[in-house]
């Protein structure tokens, strides 16, 4: 299969959605389904992908699970929210690791106040029984947050973790340190994998090159290596800066320079067997 591992799906509300302030979101302001994204990934070959939160609310992760029941839905697999705080996360967990296509979770660890949120001491009590249900975790950071995750995932090395969006350097800016070192600080875990993805928002929208993803691209893939990188678009929060085309070509030029063996991983490979995608 040839993998997005990192999309997302809403019914557009402002009240649900209160980060797409101001008139540069009009973009993303509206529903987002199943169907377009099918369509969109016709057109770049792409036979599934990974549906991922957008909401802290337990009710979007049992959406996500109706749409990816559905007849021909794109979906392979969802990273759902449950609060890993909550005295009700195991009973949830059981419920929810019933249905084959809930692979992980993920927390807005970057829009918490405190940048050690994640070391809080009910977080980590929640992290420690995912791995009992089969389930990854999603790192969703700033590079501020690096220094954190270390410290966490050496807690939990038998837990599957993956860093999104490259933990968001600063592209625009042309910043590199010391996004970098701490970058590869964290891909010395071997249980740590990271998504390509998230690249486009980072940098100027509508003002990008290729060539301003370069520096970035090979940190990354000379810190994770071909077996812990995946594909993902972000669709639709790509769309204020690129379109599904764009944003996958950009991985795909970039891949050019390597075996179809790596390629074929990056492009879906590694995320069918970080997240255990079942078939189609």
């Amino acid at each position: 299969m040839k993998i997005d591992s990192h999309q997302h799906f809403w019914q557009y509300d402002p009240e649900d959605y209160p980060w797409m302030q101001g008139e540069k979101m009009d973009p993303i302001r509206r529903d987002f389904g199943p169907a377009e994204l099918r369509a969109e990934q016709a057109k770049v070959g792409l036979t599934g992908s990974v549906a991922v939160q957008a909401r802290q609310k337990l009710a979007e992760s049992e959406w996500l699970l109706t749409l990816a029941e559905q007849a021909d839905s794109p979906v392979r697999g969802v990273v759902g929210w449950v609060d890993l705080r909550g005295p009700e996360l195991e009973s949830q967990l059981e419920v929810l690791s019933e249905n084959r296509y809930f692979v992980g979770v993920r927390h807005v660890v970057h829009d918490e106040p405190e940048d050690e949120f994640m070391l809080q001491t009910g977080f980590l009590r929640g992290l420690g029984q995912l791995h009992r249900y089969g389930l990854t975790y999603d790192l969703l950071l700033f590079p501020r947050h690096l220094p954190v995750a270390v410290k966490v995932v050496e807690r939990f090395p038998e837990q599957p973790f993956v860093l999104d969006h490259l933990a968001k350097p600063f592209i625009r800016e042309g910043i590199v340190s010391p996004w970098y070192r701490e970058l590869a600080w964290l891909a010395k875990f071997p249980n740590v994998y990271c998504k390509v993805s998230g690249m486009v928002t980072e940098a100027a929208w509508r003002d990008w090159r290729p060539r301003d993803f370069r520096p970035y691209l090979d940190i990354v893939f000379d810190a994770f290596g071909e077996d812990r990188l995946m594909f993902g678009s972000d669709w639709p929060v790509c769309l204020l800066a690129a379109d599904y085309e764009q944003v996958t070509g950009l991985v795909t030029d970039y891949l050019e320079r390597f075996d179809e063996s790596v390629q074929a991983k990056v492009m879906g490979g590694n995320a069918v067997r970080f997240y255990r995608l079942p078939a189609a």
